[in-house]
């Protein structure tokens, strides 16, 4: 099929034929945007000249140290410089990166260290004693490698191999190795674990590459946006935004430590167009005080993801002046793979509620996604309807080769030819798929299917109320009910029937919280409440 009736001579070769890799957008930025501004932390500007030689003195100081292509390189970085370099660094010399949550546990690092095999270790100073831990304990310790940031509080230990030494004693003039194939693997990284052992999730190049490109896209930009790196490059690698601000000579704006008040001054001070962060943070920047906050004098372009977005914090956020887009994906994904594309003519005049529980749908697929859609059990199209509920499920480039050594669930994720997200979702007339919530976290009661998230939306709309998560309460009579966990806002008060009775008025009977818990809630380190935790509560509850 499409081949012509004679094909001679028209083969692949070095001149038509390059593998696909986002390591090219650096090579190429060094020579087109040499003097621009690459990475700004704190009072450091780095140009891609020198963002190009950092990364080549890396891949050779790390060759010189034994490792080899195919080897894994582990971090345990903050979003600075080191970590944004290893992103082009680590791959140049053909190593594979592995970049580790630094939220983690001991035993989860340990656990991840040994199933990826890592040979080498680069880690900021800041957990340097729970990468010592964790290497202890691997039959074949890997070579750690101390990021001393001087910026931060943390001092340098002192006994180990620096991050400066190693690239001091690198080659500027490393020749990179390029993937021969564009399948071969680019970053391992390991799942939440919520649920059991954490799975080491295998991107390719040729993933990563067409990721970029369809952001570009999706996110309309033009050459020379301005980043902050919130999003924390151990998840999905920042959402493969790093590996795609040089294709634009985009500035990355590093930011170790996230919070509102470091965010409003890099969008003020740093003229920030751009950020991806969880719709936590959103919460966060809404939320902030007087002295958090700083004037912009210009819209900044937001993708959010994680959890669904409560369209009362959207509706907020979009008055101060961001412009929110949602998107959605996994860690198996590369990050992002949906988009509420919006469409300004048929909802730009909408009511501004309106127009925020619009744009908390998950909407459509990317460009690089081939298929994204919602199916029954049986693989079918469900009903466009916007009510009748299956599984979001995909195929793309954008997909990952599978789950490292667990051959048994990769072939489970990809059965039938799609990739299994087991979000549970709707889909309107205008094909937009709107998550209804995880499989696990549908609550059964009485027979009738509840959506936690359309619960948490609606507690979320309260005045008082700062995050709210929902979870299925054992119930002898009807086998679950909602209970419901608030964090208030600061000052703000309520009580557990104010609330129960504001959902009534929303929300038929049968959904709302019959229990109400005010605390504050366990989060992950990219802002997910963890409802695992909350899932233990409500179950001893009377």
């Amino acid at each position: 099929m499409g081949w012509l009736e004679d094909e001679v001579g028209l083969e692949k070769c070095a001149a038509n034929f390059v593998p696909l890799t986002p390591l090219s957008h650096l090579r190429r930025a060094a020579l087109v945007f040499s003097d621009k501004v690459a990475i700004v932390y704190q009072d450091q500007k780095i140009s891609y000249a020198t963002y190009y030689q950092h990364c080549s003195r890396l891949a050779s100081g790390l060759t010189k140290y034994g490792i080899k292509p195919g080897d894994v390189v582990a971090t345990l970085l903050p979003n600075i410089p080191a970590n944004a370099e290893a992103h082009f660094g680590v791959p140049a010399c053909g190593a594979v990166l592995n970049s580790i949550n630094t939220r983690l546990d001991l035993n989860t690092v340990t656990y991840i260290l040994n199933h990826g095999a890592a040979s080498a270790l680069i880690v900021d100073s800041q957990f340097i004693n729970l990468a010592e831990d964790a290497a202890k304990q691997q039959q074949k310790p890997p070579l750690i490698i101390e990021v001393h940031d001087v910026h931060s509080e943390f001092p340098a230990s002192g006994r180990h191999l620096t991050y400066d030494v190693l690239l001091s004693e690198g080659d500027s003039n490393f020749t990179w190795i390029m993937p021969e194939d564009e399948w071969e693997s680019l970053a391992l990284n390991y799942t939440s674990g919520t649920t059991g052992k954490p799975k080491g999730v295998v991107y390719h190049h040729r993933g990563a590459y067409l990721m970029t490109m369809g952001t570009i896209i999706s996110w309309r930009l033009v050459t020379f946006p301005i980043y902050l790196s919130i999003v924390p490059l151990f998840h999905c690698n920042g959402w493969n935004h790093t590996w795609m601000m040089p294709v634009l000579g985009g500035t990355l704006v590093c930011c170790r430590e996230i919070n509102a008040a470091n965010i409003f001054k890099a969008i003020s001070q740093e003229n920030v167009t751009h950020f991806g962060a969880a719709p936590i943070i959103l919460n966060m920047l809404v939320n902030a005080s007087k002295s958090e906050y700083m004037d912009f004098d210009h819209i900044v372009e937001v993708f959010t993801a994680g959890a669904p977005p409560a369209p009362a914090t959207l509706e907020k956020i979009e008055k101060m002046g961001f412009n929110v887009t949602h998107v959605y994906g996994l860690t198996e994904t590369y990050g992002h793979v949906t988009e509420c594309l919006w469409d300004d003519q048929s909802w730009g005049k909408l009511e501004p509620e309106k127009r925020a529980e619009i744009k908390a749908r998950q909407g459509v697929g990317f460009p690089m996604m081939e298929d994204v859609t919602v199916v029954d059990d049986n693989m079918i199209q469900v009903p466009l309807d916007r009510e009748t509920q299956g599984e979001i499920v995909m195929r793309g480039n954008s997909i990952m080769k599978g789950y490292f050594k667990n051959p048994q669930a990769t072939e489970e994720s990809f059965k039938n030819g799609f990739f299994h997200s087991e979000d549970i979702a709707v889909q309107h007339s205008d094909r937009y798929i709107q998550i209804a919530d995880r499989a696990k976290d549908i609550i059964i009661s009485g027979g009738e299917n509840i959506s936690s998230v359309e619960v948490e939306g609606v507690l979320m709309s309260h005045p008082s109320v700062l995050l709210a998560a929902v979870v299925a309460k054992p119930d002898e009579k009807w086998g679950e009910v909602p209970c419901a966990f608030i964090e208030l806002k600061h000052d703000a008060e309520t009580t557990e029937s104010d609330l129960i009775a504001f959902t009534r008025n929303k929300l038929a009977g049968f959904k709302s919280p019959k229990k109400i818990i005010f605390a504050e809630l366990p989060k992950t380190s990219t802002g997910k409440i963890q409802k695992f935790e909350l899932r233990k509560v409500a179950a001893n509850l009377d």
